[in-house]
């Protein structure tokens, strides 16, 4: 059994993000399950990295124990949202003790503009390069929400498609580099 780790970056209710991670998950290939990983947590402060809150300790066992990690962003003022900074912060702490390091990861946004927070996935990809994380490259998924999504909230005809290349690629991704 191959376990994903993932770091949805909205905690809106209706997220768009939201939905494309339980997308792409029915669209997984046999034997890959996801973990969302609770990014409701404190913020970071480096006071207290060597007295870790019980939250964030749980947030770094889910990381070390996962075979990957996806991260699913919206875009906040062309930059991931600081919920979702914060989670990266304190899994990646203390120095030297980054639970990231070595993963093989995969950035997807949903927006509900023409660009899918394209901004927000250069950005996350910098700080995902320099945690040692092993980035997926291709295929990049900026996913407009607006049209990607039915009524029902259900994937359209050729969004399904595409998500599913996508889930067996990072699937195939994370096991050439677990």
């Amino acid at each position: 059994m191959t376990t994903i780790a993932v770091f949805v970056g909205s905690l809106r209710k209706e997220s768009l993000n939201k939905k494309l991670a339980r997308a792409i998950e029915r669209l997984l290939p046999e034997g890959v399950n996801f973990e969302y990983a609770d990014l409701d947590l404190p913020l970071f402060n480096q006071d207290e990295e060597n007295d870790m809150p019980a939250k964030v300790l749980e947030l770094k066992r889910l990381v070390e124990r996962s075979d990957g990690v996806l991260f699913v962003t919206p875009e906040y003022n062309r930059s991931i949202p600081g919920v979702l900074k914060n989670a990266i912060d304190w899994a990646s702490r203390p120095w030297s003790q980054s639970s990231f390091a070595g993963k093989p990861t995969a950035i997807v946004g949903a927006s509900s503009g023409a660009l899918g927070a394209t901004q927000a996935q250069a950005a996350l990809r910098n700080v995902l390069l320099y945690l040692d994380m092993k980035v997926m490259g291709q295929p990049e998924v900026y996913f407009n929400g607006s049209t990607g999504f039915g009524p029902d909230g259900e994937l359209v005809e050729g969004s399904e498609d595409f998500i599913r290349g996508f889930a067996q690629a990072f699937a195939d991704h994370v096991k050439a580099n677990s």
